[in-house]
Formats: structure tokens, C-alpha cells, sequence
């Protein structure tokens, strides 16, 4: 009877750690995703390393953060002057048409991405990448 309890309490302890495992894989997988999207659309220009600006500023804590507003980094007079802050709706807007939501922003030649499920996965690296 006890050696029933004890064999049936280890496979439901293997179950669970089974399935812990099976979601930190898939989270992981995601993350991974979500970074390589990030990197095929974004890194030319972007990181999200606080204070590396590039040929665009960094993306370091985007979320919150008002538009035109990293230290040290040379923006346009319209990303300057646009009164917004950066939050997942704006950044979506953003991502997927930057002259329609910043007129005269400097993102040439990129001129938007129309996935909205690649936009989400964007959003989602910037947001995991500010914590």
C-alpha cells in the first residue's frame, strides 16, 4: 500500500515537472522568436543596450518612455515634438506605419511591417528586454 502511494506520488511529481519543463521550453522558444524577428527587422538600425545608440536610438525601456526623449541621441524635430508616450498601442501603430503615427520621422527606408503577429512579437522582445 505504501509503495502504491509512493510510485503513484512520483508520477504525479513527474507529470508536473514534466509539464514545468514542457512550458519553460515553449517560453523559451518564444523568447527566442520574438528576438529573431526583433533582429531581422530592427538591429540594423536598433538595440535595446541602454545607451548604445546606433543609426536609431536605443530601445532600452521603451515601454513608458516619452517619444524622442533618449539622452544623447540626434531625433528629428517631428519625433521631438510628437506628444506621445511609447506604449504597446502606439508601438504597434509605429511599427506598422511610422509616417502615419510620426510625420517627418527619420526611419527611412523603413517604411512599416504589416504582420501584425511579427509587430506583437516585437513588441513582446522590447517589453522582456526592459525588465
Amino acid at each position: 500500500m505504501i509503495l502504491r502511494q509512493f510510485a503513484l506520488s512520483l508520477a504525479a511529481l513527474m507529470a508536473i515537472n514534466a509539464d514545468a519543463l514542457g512550458q519553460d521550453t515553449a517560453a523559451k522558444s518564444a523568447a527566442a522568436d520574438n528576438q529573431l524577428v526583433f533582429n531581422n527587422v530592427c538591429r540594423t538600425c536598433h538595440t535595446v543596450k541602454e545607451g548604445d545608440n546606433r543609426l536609431g536610438p536605443n530601445l532600452h525601456n521603451i515601454i513608458g518612455r516619452k517619444a524622442g526623449s533618449v539622452p544623447d541621441y540626434g531625433y528629428s524635430s517631428a519625433m521631438k515634438d510628437a506628444d506621445l508616450t511609447w506604449d504597446r498601442a502606439t508601438l504597434d501603430r509605429f511599427i506598422a506605419n511610422p509616417d502615419q503615427v510620426v510625420p517627418g520621422n527619420r526611419m527611412k527606408p523603413y517604411g512599416g511591417l504589416t504582420s501584425a503577429e511579427e509587430r506583437a512579437k516585437i513588441i513582446a522582445f522590447l517589453e522582456a528586454s526592459g525588465r
